[in-house]
């Protein structure tokens, strides 16, 4: 059993993949996307449901920190629906507060220049969201 992780921004989606038990997450990529435009990058996230038999998505959920949904997290259920309805796979939205800080935080204790951080920091936080979850199982 695979599972998806990913968090949705308005420019990437960070993707990352559980191994075949579901104990680790891995990140995967970074996809440009466009939400204004509605371009979510189907078409690669089609190639990778294929590869991976995918048989659940973990979607990123921004909450607020009260606890409100506010527009971020609409994206996410918007979204949410698309992935449902163009792959056929139950999709968990996940609390997410505070993982891309989290991300950014690890990245910098490792060391990773800015720049190389811009480009991994959404698929370490799809990473962060999907352990959430996966350890949330067991």
């Amino acid at each position: 059993m695979r599972i998806l992780g990913l968090d949705l921004g308005t420019k990437t989606l960070g993707v990352a993949l559980s191994d075949e038990m579901g104990w680790t997450a891995q990140g995967i990529e970074t996809i440009k996307i466009n939400e204004a435009e509605g371009d979510y990058g189907l078409p690669r996230l089609s190639e990778l449901t294929k590869d991976y038999t995918i048989d659940k998505i973990v979607l990123g959920f921004p909450k607020n920190m009260n606890g409100t949904v506010g527009p971020r997290g609409e994206a996410s259920q918007t979204f949410a629906k698309v992935l449902e309805n163009t792959y056929n796979v139950p999709v968990v939205l996940w609390d997410e507060r505070l993982t891309t800080m989290a991300a950014e935080k690890m990245l910098i204790a490792a060391d990773v220049s800015r720049q190389k951080r811009k480009k991994v920091i959404d698929k370490m936080a799809a990473v962060m969201i999907l352990q959430g979850y996966l350890d949330s199982l067991n």
